[in-house]
């Protein structure tokens, strides 16, 4: 079983967390929509997490729709104390599972009534407002209007924290202007590094940086480089991701999905590999190559 103490800790909100979480997308049926094939597999992944130590799980209502969450709730409830779970809003899944932008001020109060009803929670720990513009990436655009509707939502004493998901700098920068923010959910990995100047930042306020598809997503990363590294050191290309991704900046959190306790377990014994200096320089080359 992995220490994922080695892995380290960071604030998320007010609480301490394990560096290595876990994604609950995965859970959901194929595409993220609808059931999973095993219900019975999906809920041994969860318990076989927070056995592990995991206690940050990230997850949203709109993955199934609803699905993920009535397992997690099923897999834990009632929750271990330490356990922050992380949810987001901001979109809706069409009746073909598509992914749809949710912002109106109802859309969204209905969405954090939806997350604590299918988690059965009387609060949210954290609330990520996931952004919509452009469904494949962070779009320029003012999110004051869909941020000020979380935050009365918070000051009704529905959500903790706040967290943006799919952002730019300039929309993280109006979000501060508006709530407190705790995290920012983007994609990034080893190929995928737009946000190397965001995450710096971030790390010097002390605010935690969640990349999504940390291992690539729907299409994994692919690399000539990173597969020989990681048969240098005994390991898995992808625990030699998720650990530069560690050693890439303090304040980052992973959350590596998987819907199996075998890989699961694979995903956390990262917190165990070591990467040298060279190591490091060596895989920076890995960037730009994109996703295969």
């Amino acid at each position: 079983m992995s220490n994922l103490d080695k892995a380290g800790t960071f604030i998320l909100g007010d609480r301490n967390v394990n560096r290595l979480g876990y994604g609950a997308m995965q859970l959901a049926g194929k595409g993220v929509f609808g059931p999973p094939k095993d219900r019975d597999a999906a809920v041994a992944v969860l318990r076989a997490a927070v056995e592990a130590g995991v206690n940050h799980i990230d997850t949203s209502d709109f993955y199934g729709p609803h699905v993920t969450n009535q397992i997690i709730r099923e897999a834990l409830h009632p929750y271990p104390d330490e356990l922050v779970i992380v949810t987001k809003i901001g979109a809706m899944r069409g009746a073909d599972g598509s992914w749809n932008p949710a912002f109106s001020a109802e859309q969204l109060a209905q969405a954090v009534h939806d997350n604590l009803r299918n988690l059965d929670l009387d609060v949210l720990d954290v609330v990520n407002l996931r952004i919509m513009f452009d469904v494949h990436g962070p779009a320029e655009g003012s999110i004051e209007e869909p941020l000020a509707v979380l935050a009365e939502l918070q000051r009704k004493g529905l959500v903790r924290h706040i967290g943006l998901s799919n952002v730019t700098p300039t929309q993280v920068a109006e979000g501060r202007r508006i709530a407190r923010i705790v995290c920012v959910q983007n994609q990034y990995n080893l190929a995928h590094r737009q946000d190397d100047a965001m995450i710096d930042d971030l790390a010097r306020d002390g605010t935690a940086y969640v990349p999504f598809f940390p291992l690539g997503g729907f299409s994994p990363l692919q690399s000539s480089t990173l597969s020989d590294v990681a048969q240098r050191l005994g390991a898995t290309p992808m625990q030699v991701a998720l650990t530069w991704l560690l050693r890439r900046a303090p304040n980052i959190l992973l959350i590596p999905g998987t819907s199996s306790v075998t890989h699961l377990h694979e995903n956390l014994a990262a917190a165990e590999l070591r990467l040298s200096d060279a190591v490091m320089t060596e895989l920076e080359g890995v960037s730009g190559i994109g996703i295969a």
